[in-house]
């Protein structure tokens, strides 16, 4: 298990809809062995929507890892200096954090936590869910696919006839990605 052992960082952001196949993933990185570090974007740990109120998704997340959620800027900086993740994950991966990743706008604690993370370069796990990544984010998504250190999790349209722009990631497909990406490899095919 190559995730035994490893402290894993699971960031969530607002894409919302993703979120019932997103949490039972961080239950199987547990179940590995590995220690998952939960942090949240300010709108995933405050709002609530159609698919769930954000207290329950908190305190699941939080009765999985065994810890609490990491959902302040501050409370993100010291994970790079103090050597907190062997790996990181932001799943579901909103276009708006998408965008901001690509182009080093760092305001949520999910951004700093990344970048935090980064400074030690180790992998970051993308997990895409936009309803415009084959139009407006396609660029964004473009240049992370391109940077180093950067991985991930495959992903198809969600919907092509109703929402023909729009990725989505395969949750299924998130530990081996995980996997893969502690040994520097893009896991493939990316597209499905």
């Amino acid at each position: 298990m190559k995730l035994e052992g490893k402290n894993v960082g699971f960031s969530l952001t607002g894409s919302f809809c993703t979120f019932k196949n997103t949490i039972p993933q961080i239950k199987k990185i547990v179940e590995q062995g590995a220690t998952v570090i939960p942090i949240m974007s300010f709108n995933s740990y405050q709002l609530n929507t159609k698919f769930g109120e954000a207290k329950e998704f908190i305190k699941e997340i939080e009765e999985i890892t065994g810890k609490e959620i990491i959902h302040t800027i501050q409370d993100a900086e010291p994970i790079g200096p103090k050597h907190m993740t062997d790996i990181m994950i932001i799943a579901p991966a909103s276009g708006n954090t998408i965008a901001k990743l690509a182009n080093a706008i760092t305001d949520t604690p999910v951004l700093m936590a990344a970048k935090s993370h980064l400074r030690n370069s180790n992998p970051l796990v993308i997990a895409v869910s936009t309803n415009d990544g084959l139009s407006g984010s396609a660029a964004n998504i473009g240049k992370l696919l391109n940077r180093k250190h950067y991985y991930f999790v495959p992903f198809r349209q969600d919907n092509p006839i109703t929402k023909p722009r729009s990725l989505v990631f395969d949750p299924n497909m998130i530990v081996k990605t995980l996997e893969y990406a502690l040994d520097q490899e893009q896991i493939e095919p990316i597209l499905l």
